[in-house]
């Protein structure tokens, strides 16, 4: 079985892609395209994994990330980020993001990263095909 995961990005041409990369691979996905959505779905329902984007209009992913820190919020959630200064990586750590993945994601290997973050169960059915 899949992994129900939360995709949270202003930009649709990198939401449409993870959607569907992540819909090929079986896992069961919401799409939102700012982090007040993104907030109140994660806050909504159980997910597996959050994947959001960091520099947003509106709530960024930092504000995110530290609201659902508040909320004791239980799964694992992933900055997809083209962010790579100095510090940045430790400023997303400290936001409460468990991990990230660099933009421009890359299809050959977005699955595997994801199915890393992932308990075994949940990991792509497709997966090493």
């Amino acid at each position: 079985m899949g992994a129900r995961i939360l995709v949270i990005d202003d930009n649709a041409a990198n939401l449409e892609l993870m959607l569907y990369l992540l819909r090929a691979f079986g896992h069961a996905v919401v799409g939102k395209v700012d982090g007040i959505e993104g907030l109140k779905a994660a806050r909504a329902d159980d997910y597996d994994l959050i994947l959001s984007d960091v520099l947003m209009p509106g709530m960024d992913g930092y504000e995110l990330a530290r609201r659902l820190t508040s909320d004791g919020h239980s799964g694992r959630l992933v900055a997809v980020t083209a962010l790579a200064m100095v510090g940045d990586r430790d400023r997303m750590l400290a936001a409460g993001f468990d991990a990230y993945i660099s933009k421009p994601i890359d299809p050959e290997t977005f699955i595997m990263q994801i199915d890393e973050l992932l308990p075994a169960d949940r990991r792509s059915r497709k997966a090493g095909a």
